[in-house]
């Protein structure tokens, strides 16, 4: 019972269709009364048990694809976090009153993810509706005019399915070029003057959401040197090309501008003549060692992080401005300034680091900046390992992400 009176475990054992719940292991959790009614098995014969265990495919029907097809479908759902509609499904059934003998059954399987604190997916909504009566319905004048309407509905939902399929395909194959071309176009990790940065990029776990961040580095006159990271609106090629263009543009103003802010000036007036380029979020900064001073400035991006060697951490938020292309007019962007000792570290992101679904930015940054503390003292590389592998799901980010780290 929770505090507003609700009793959400009598609603889901209620719930009027049948609806199991499945841990990512595809191990049976719980089951609503219909679930175990129309399925003819007792609880204790479901949960805690393997789904495949319980519902195998009939081995008297060597054409049998039900287990294959919901497996996927669920594997799916685990590896994208979105919800997955399958086309109708025969999958058959063992009589539990007779074993060994074998139920023709047809099923309406939707498949969607629930989310545990930290963005991960922790138990899986398996929601069927049994269909077989539609599909077998006898008896009447019209009852040969029925069976035909059945037959094209199973054989259009099976199309469906395959159509789907063949779509999946493609869009992995796009990811693959997407990311070929990406990692073309961005530079190379390596040395930028005398100071050697640790670089990231992890691509997104589903085929779609990839593609649209980046990083650049640029030698600057004197012992200064330019970092940005970018994040472009969409995905897929589209989003790498788009990349390309913007981080090129922003690489060439970084040398001729006066500072940050005027680099993005520049490229703000580039992205509205570039399609697809709007709403695209980028931070640059200037780190001069002479000085040792960071100037920054931001286009509706999130904040770097500046961990101090006292075990504090900045977060250089004071000269943000809305995305590129977001506004009619161009107007003077704003300008940050920091300083800085040696041995602090400077990190840069981008948003799929530290945003999770239904969870405010602050938690991510306060994440972020709990892991930077946690590894005070952590040369740029193996820091940089340490933060993916603490701050990504285990399964991997629904959204892909670039990760730049100094050490000042």
């Amino acid at each position: 019972m929770t505090d507003d009176g609700i009793d959400y475990a009598a609603v889901f054992q209620g719930l009027p269709g049948m609806v199991a719940l499945l841990t990512p292991e595809l191990v049976y959790a719980d089951a609503n009364e219909e679930f175990l009614r129309m399925s003819g098995r007792m609880r204790e014969q479901v949960v805690g048990r393997y789904l495949f265990d319980v519902f195998p495919d009939n081995p008297n029907n060597p054409a049998a694809t039900g287990m294959r097809n919901l497996e996927a479908s669920l594997k799916r759902v685990l590896a994208t976090g979105e919800r997955d509609a399958m086309a109708l499904q025969r999958y058959d059934v063992q009589s539990p009153q007779r074993p060994g003998e074998w139920e023709e059954r047809f099923w309406s399987p939707v498949n969607a993810p629930v989310f545990g604190p930290d963005g991960r997916v922790v138990l899986l909504v398996h929601r069927v509706e049994e269909v077989t009566e539609l599909i077998k319905a006898r008896g009447g004048p019209d009852t040969g005019r029925t069976r035909v309407l059945e037959a094209e509905l199973y054989t259009r939902a099976r199309e469906l399915q395959e159509v789907n399929e063949r779509l999946r395909q493609a869009h992995a194959r796009e990811r693959e070029v997407a990311l070929a071309l990406q990692q073309a176009m961005l530079p190379v990790p390596g040395p930028v003057g005398r100071h050697r940065p640790a670089v990231r990029y992890r691509p997104a776990a589903g085929s779609l959401n990839v593609c649209g961040d980046w990083y650049d580095l640029v030698d600057l006159p004197g012992d200064c040197v330019g970092v940005a990271v970018g994040d472009v609106v969409g995905h897929g090629l589209r989003a790498a090309g788009v990349m390309g263009l913007l981080r090129s543009a922003l690489s060439a103003a970084s040398r001729v501008a006066h500072g940050p802010a005027q680099a993005l000036e520049v490229v703000d007036l580039y992205a509205r003549s570039v399609d697809g380029a709007e709403n695209t979020t980028v931070v640059t900064t200037r780190i001069d060692w002479d000085t040792h001073t960071i100037t920054y400035s931001s286009a509706g991006h999130p904040p770097p992080a500046l961990l101090h060697t006292d075990g504090t951490v900045e977060f250089l938020d004071q000269a943000t401005d809305p995305p590129l292309g977001a506004r009619p007019d161009s107007v003077p962007r704003p300008q940050g300034a920091t300083v800085f000792a040696a041995g602090d570290t400077l990190v840069l992101y981008t948003d799929g680091l530290i945003e999770r679904r239904r969870e405010d930015i602050d938690v991510g940054l306060d994440r972020l900046a709990d892991s930077l503390v946690h590894h005070q003292g952590t040369d740029p590389e193996p820091l940089a390992d340490a933060v993916l592998l603490e701050l990504l799901p285990p399964g991997g980010a629904t959204d892909d992400t670039a990760l730049v780290i100094v050490r000042l």
